[in-house]
């Protein structure tokens, strides 16, 4: 019953920050939705007893969103749109006492995990984390080595467009020089 619960509530945080992150036009709000909605999909692995994967889920993507984050408020100057405003403080307090009241239903429920049935039996004396290695490396081998190619293509392309962009630089822009040239001459 409690899993059913949080599924449905995760479900629908987790949709709710992502069309966040598709229509929103400032960057920060959207990095921020999508960090959270990363952090709440974590949570289905923990729902369903793959505490591994829930902790992977947290160190890879959300620790990649948060680079993305912080590369996004280096490069843009994305708080100028930002025009904070709290006018219902009311609203404020509701929402994040139900929050609250959530969170402490959701720690303080029983947890029957009986109920869950894994595809795939556990090995006695076998921890979650090699579970998840002889799966992946025996069943889905082909599909973790296609995506390992994937991600090797994405990373060199990234590098050869960073390298193309590099190629007009500052440095080599002689009309800045010619200005300082210009200014020189005029005093």
């Amino acid at each position: 019953m409690y899993e059913v619960v949080a599924f449905y509530l995760f479900s629908v945080l987790i949709i709710g920050l992502f069309l966040v992150t598709v229509m929103s036009k400032n960057v920060l709000y959207a990095m921020t939705s999508l960090a959270a909605g990363m952090v709440l999909i974590s949570g289905f692995f923990f729902i369903l007893g793959a505490d591994f994967l829930g902790v992977v889920q947290l160190i890879v993507y959300v620790g990649a969103i948060m680079a993305l984050y912080s590369f996004a408020m280096m490069f843009f100057d994305a708080t100028k749109d930002i025009k904070e405003k709290n006018t219902s403080s009311a609203l404020v307090f509701v929402l994040g006492g139900l929050s609250a009241l959530v969170l402490v239903l959701m720690f303080a429920a029983p947890i029957h995990s009986d109920a869950i049935q894994a595809l795939y039996p556990m090995h006695e004396g076998v921890g979650n984390a090699q579970d998840v290695g002889i799966v992946l490396f025996t069943k889905y081998l082909v599909p973790f080595e296609v995506a390992a190619v994937m991600l090797l293509v994405a990373m060199i392309a990234g590098i050869i467009l960073a390298g193309k962009k590099m190629d007009d630089s500052l440095t080599e822009d002689l009309s800045a020089d010619d200005e300082i040239l210009v200014q020189k001459d005029e005093k």
